[in-house]
């Protein structure tokens, strides 16, 4: 096999034969019926959908930080005087008498989520255009050879299309460089372009015009007084020949043979200089000649997203997208290369919706088309913002991780007040729910809002960063959160008298209920098994960072100690699944969308096939019981799973439900998730965490480093066997890593690192210690 290997890299891999692959694409034929069918464009700040309209055309436009509601105090600070008795009556198995207490006085004050001071994640506004086309007649426009589609190389959306034998074209960016919106409009003849401009809100929004610019502003409501954050945006346009002029609050281009519009945009978040901002960007953008400023938006943006390159061979792109989306339900195994546009759609999702010094993507990325975003597009705990980041390290987009940190940083002093208000504990935690303005307070129902896991599961997506990276730097930096949530849990573990393990009291299986004697559900409980397996991971993270810098020994000896009294990883129950709580309690709903209780298999490493077989096994047997539907993040989890389970047919089978063809957009808890004509994930309505967990899926089909070595194709599936290539993937401890494979056997790779280094990676089952090459 040796000697295999070095032959196909003296060769140069021409044995395999991949032909040269095009530039990845959304592509249709016909503007968007829905704004699910849009072309998401974003640059880390900005966001900007357009329908591809030819008439009219809306274009919504987003900003990562626009969000209303402000800064509360929800905390009960009386609520840890009721956490003896809540504690006995769990002790007693009176867990419907301890949710009843809970529910009166160990919930947040007010009305938590559901309030105008929680805020929500807002759209910005919608831009209008307008087109009449010389020769015909309003609402009579008849067009032909009509393309829209989406270059994932390049971040920038295009429509073409003739009218009255006139080709127009339309491109559309979020600039990189510049941070604005740009849009050009040119025709193939001169003087054919007609175009009003308008903008608009739904609410909170005053829109005047004057000197041929647009301005749109406003303050959103912040829960208590009305004013909260503020926002400016300014529309200018640029032509070549023809004349503008406004008409009411519309400008209005005349007979022009090129048409750029620039939006220039911000709001007050952190940002008091909001005003000359927008004022600023503008003027330089239209100073640029806008050759330039696509020269140098592209640039930006690819130096993210061409780190990595994958090839997985036989692919259907000469079909539209919607198009494709049906073919491959139908036939799988024709276009192995949707896998390789899904993942590298999620990657540049993640590129196009967050940057450092921001916020990370909510529940629906950046993008939202509506004031009142589904569930206040904010940040859930209990899977969806983690899972929001589960692709960015191993896809070599580590530093799409540092706003979450951030965002974590200042959740810490809120996190405190809760930790001692309802605990009288130590250290910090959050539940459920977050937002901008650090909510930590438990939401505001029994049945869901005490989970404690959020903060343990976010110092999960912290370290992750740093096995990553190998960053001692950031591990110093990020220490004080981990240790504190570490001495949250050290504090308020109390040993259950049954079992004399040390477990959390109350808690909940996120959003999850089980069946007591006398029929009704319950959620409230001790020691489930999600907690056990965080508290656990967490700990294991924190003893590690002491002895990296030397530090808290005696901090690590209480935590080491503790480690012996928590529940193990998993305990399986009599009919061979993990159990999800503390006592085997039937579920109240069999396929549940979340899986919370193998936290374990992923996205921690506490259960494995070759370290904890049995458990391993177990915990088959529980997502086979779940089974293989449900929304579209449950889909993408699972997939997860069944790759770290090393069935990488199990995964590629959720793989293809995760990509069923949706279009409606109610909401939806059970079966049914999907995808979106534009490749949003669906819940329904749109989620963007499917997305992101659906690349992690693939990636982790791929390419697996939890377990101490690089492990190449540990899941693949049959249908991707024949052939592949992979670039520039990262593994744990900072190594990045090509190879290429045939007939599922490894015939090539090569594993990067900033310095040489000993490295352990299994290769067709056979694990073995390399040399890594510097980058």
């Amino acid at each position: 096999m040796k000697k295999n290997l070095l032959l196909f890299s003296m060769l140069g891999f021409t044995q395999i034969g991949f032909a040269q692959t095009k530039p990845l694409q959304l592509w249709y034929t016909q503007p968007a019926k829905q704004w699910e069918a849009t072309l998401p464009l974003g640059n880390g700040r900005l966001g900007m959908t357009p329908d591809g309209g030819v008439e009219k055309e809306n274009i919504v436009l987003n900003d990562i930080t626009l969000w209303s509601g402000s800064e509360q105090d929800a905390n009960n600070y009386d609520a840890h005087n009721y956490l003896p008795k809540i504690r006995e009556l769990l002790f007693e198995g009176k867990n419907e008498e301890a949710q009843k207490l809970v529910n009166e006085h160990f919930i947040c004050l007010g009305p938590g989520s559901g309030g105008r001071q929680w805020g929500c994640f807002q759209m910005l506004g919608n831009l209008d255009l307008k087109f009449s086309y010389n020769g015909t007649n309003e609402g009579k426009v008849e067009y032909k050879n009509y393309l829209r589609r989406l270059s994932l190389d390049s971040a920038i959306a295009t429509s073409i299309y003739e009218v009255n034998g006139v080709h127009y074209k339309k491109e559309y960016f979020t600039a990189f460089g510049s941070d604005v919106d740009i849009i050009r409009i040119t025709a193939d003849k001169p003087h054919q372009i007609n175009c009003s401009i308008g903008i608009s809100r739904p609410e909170r929004a005053t829109v005047s015009a004057s000197d041929n610019v647009l301005q749109m502003q406003g303050q959103l409501d912040n829960g208590t007084d009305g004013k909260g954050m503020k926002y400016l945006a300014k529309v200018k346009a640029v032509t070549n020949g023809g004349s503008q002029h406004i008409e009411g609050n519309n400008l209005v281009v005349k007979n022009a043979s090129e048409l750029i519009i620039y939006i220039s945009e911000k709001t007050d978040y952190k940002n008091p200089s909001y005003r000359k901002d927008v004022d600023d960007l503008l003027a330089n953008a239209v100073r640029q000649s806008y050759k330039k400023e696509k020269q140098q938006h592209i640039i930006a943006f690819q130096k993210l997203y061409k780190r990595v390159y994958v090839n997985l061979g036989n692919s259907k792109d000469d079909l539209p997208t919607n198009e494709r989306l049906q073919a491959f339900q139908k036939n799988p195994q024709a276009d192995n290369g949707l896998a390789v546009l899904f993942y590298q759609f999620g990657r540049y999702l993640s590129i196009s919706s967050t940057r450092v010094g921001l916020l990370p993507p909510n529940l629906q990325g950046l993008w939202a088309n509506q004031i009142h975003t589904p569930w206040n597009g904010d940040y859930h705990l209990d899977v969806n913002v983690q899972m929001n980041h589960w692709g960015t390290d191993v896809s070599n987009l580590s530093e799409l991780d540092l706003p979450l940190t951030e965002l974590v940083k200042e959740m810490v002093p809120n996190g405190e007040k809760t930790a001692k208000a309802y605990y009288n504990a130590e250290g910090w935690v959050a539940h459920v729910i977050t937002n901008p303005w650090h909510f930590t307070e438990p939401g505001e129902s029994a049945s869901w809002g005490v989970t404690k896991c959020g903060s343990g599961w976010l110092c999960d997506n912290l370290w992750q960063h740093y096995a990553f990276t190998n960053d001692t730097a950031y591990l110093r930096e990020i220490y004080p959160i981990l240790k504190g949530s570490a001495l949250f849990y050290k504090s308020m573990l109390v040993r259950d008298p049954k079992t004399k393990w040390l477990v959390t009291s109350p808690s909940s299986s996120p959003e999850n209920s089980f069946v007591m004697p006398d029929g009704n559900n319950v959620s409230i409980c001790m020691g489930p098994t999600i907690d056990n397996q965080i508290i656990r991971e967490l700990y294991e993270n924190v003893i590690t960072a002491t002895k990296v810098f030397n530090i808290d020994k005696d901090l690590r000896d209480t935590l080491e100690y503790q480690l012996t009294q928590i529940p193990p990883a998993g305990r399986i129950s009599p009919d061979g699944r993990i159990m999800e709580w503390l006592e085997n309690y039937k579920e109240s709903e069999v396929h549940h969308r979340h899986v919370s209780h193998l936290y374990g298999v992923y996205p921690a490493n506490e259960i494995t096939p070759d370290s904890t077989p049995d458990l391993a096994e177990a915990a088959k047997k529980s997502l086979d019981v779940r089974g293989d539907d449900g929304p579209s993040w449950s889909i993408a989890y699972k997939m997860l799973m069944w790759s770290r389970l090393y069935d990488g047919n199990r995964a590629y089978k959720l793989f293809i439900n995760l990509m069923r063809p949706v279009v409606s957009t109610g909401i939806n808890y059970g079966a049914g998730g999907g995808i979106y004509p534009n490749l949003f994930s669906a819940g329904p309505p749109f989620q963007i965490d499917a997305n992101f967990g659906g690349c992690a899926g693939i990636a982790e089909m791929l390419l697996q480093s939890h377990a101490g070595y690089i492990n190449l194709l540990p899941a693949v599936p049959d249908e991707w066997r024949a052939q592949g290539e992979v670039k520039g993937l990262k593994a744990r401890g900072n190594y990045v890593v090509d190879f290429r494979w045939k007939d599922g056997q490894i015939i090539s790779y090569h594993i990067y690192s900033k310095k040489p280094s000993s490295v352990k990676v299994k290769v067709n089952g056979v694990l073995k210690t390399v040399k890594s090459s510097v980058m």
